[in-house]
């Protein structure tokens, strides 16, 4: 079982040990700011021509997923032999300047060639969740956010399909200030030939709890949270909090309520109020913070082995301090919103936002 406590008031500054990983963080409260300290108004870098907009599909690589309208629904198709689709939904394109680079062959290959030396093997793809070029998921359709949700599904099926892939990283970089160089609404998708340490270490932890406990340790997790001073959110399906060892102010996780290992094991249903979660979270968090630059990371299990131990979930990570002398040479972050008070703020404006829809 995961054993953590807090009180509701905080009166001094706290230690805090992660969930499962092996991390700590100091909640700082004698250095509390107000939510309102937190937000900044940044001024979007103006671009005079964006390649992710429509009549600009020949200004990106041919898309390797496409959505379009079709009767009432949606067609998938790719853009082959030089052609690019318009009148799109969504559109999958591989990056322009990738990290990782797919095989000329697709065959199991020698990834390691030493201890300290691998080669970058993978896939590296921008996924443009609309046409719209601001239709971030603040502010998004539900209808279109289903389309997103989907559309990481068929990306997460076809890359896990490889045979050099073991992880799927789904990842989203919002503003400048977050590493995001075009501002056109998108999600990127990089599959590594390796598990990356922190799943490693958070898959290693729950199946040892699992072992000892005979439970799933994310499950326990929920428990406690839904009815802690960090819970921020739920509806049928998913929960939404503010995690006890918080590193990032405001920061906030998401997780189904039934205990799935992937992404892939959600319903049609499940897909839809996944899109309604996601809405209203970040419509909170932009309400709250005046649309702070952000991260966020879906944590997925990469093999059917982990389905009883792990849980998958998403990560959200404000980018509103500075990481400085300490936390880069010792590896221990600095928190100057307690998440209990996050939460509090978080539940407020995320209340206001379901409101709206």
């Amino acid at each position: 079982m995961i054993d953590f406590a807090g009180s509701n008031v905080m009166s001094t500054n706290e230690m805090r040990k992660d969930y499962l990983l092996n991390r700590w963080v100091v909640v700082a409260t004698k250095r509390k700011q107000r939510p309102t300290d937190f937000a900044k108004r940044v001024r979007e870098r103006l671009v005079g021509v964006c390649p992710l907009c429509p009549s600009n599909e020949h200004m990106t690589p041919p898309a390797v997923l496409v959505y379009l309208p079709s009767d009432g629904g949606v067609k998938k198709e790719r853009d082959l032999n030089g052609f690019r689709h318009k009148n799109w939904l969504i559109r999958c394109v591989p990056n322009l300047y990738p990290a990782f680079v797919p095989p000329e062959h697709e065959r199991r290959i020698s990834v390691k060639e030493s201890p300290t030396l691998g080669r970058a093997v993978g896939h590296h793809e921008v996924l443009i969740e609309s046409p719209r070029h601001k239709e971030h998921p603040s502010v998004a359709r539900v209808s279109q956010l289903v389309h997103l949700v989907n559309a990481y599904l068929d990306r997460l099926k076809d890359l896990s399909a490889k045979n050099y892939t073991r992880y799927v990283s789904i990842f989203r970089n919002h503003g400048r200030d977050a590493g995001a160089s075009l501002s056109h609404a998108h999600t990127q998708l990089i599959t590594t030939p390796f598990i990356p340490r922190t799943v490693d270490e958070e898959l290693e932890a729950s199946r040892k709890s699992w072992v000892k406990d005979g439970g799933c340790a994310f499950c326990d997790i929920l428990d406690k949270e839904k009815n802690s001073s960090r819970f921020i959110w739920e509806s049928d399906h998913f929960l939404v909090f503010a995690p006890w060892a918080s590193v990032h102010p405001f920061e906030f996780w998401m997780f189904p309520k039934k205990h799935q290992s992937t992404l892939l094991d959600i319903s049609q249903s499940e897909t839809k109020a996944l899109a309604k979660a996601l809405r209203v979270s970040f419509g909170g968090l932009r309400s709250l913070l005046r649309d702070p630059p952000y991260n966020f990371g879906f944590h997925i299990a990469p093999s059917k082995e982990a389905h009883d131990h792990y849980h998958w979930h998403l990560e959200v990570y404000p980018k509103l301090t500075i990481w400085a002398g300490f936390e880069k040479s010792t590896g221990m972050f600095i928190n100057v919103m307690p998440p209990e008070d996050a939460a509090e703020s978080l539940r407020e404006a995320i209340r206001r936002e379901e409101a709206k829809l």
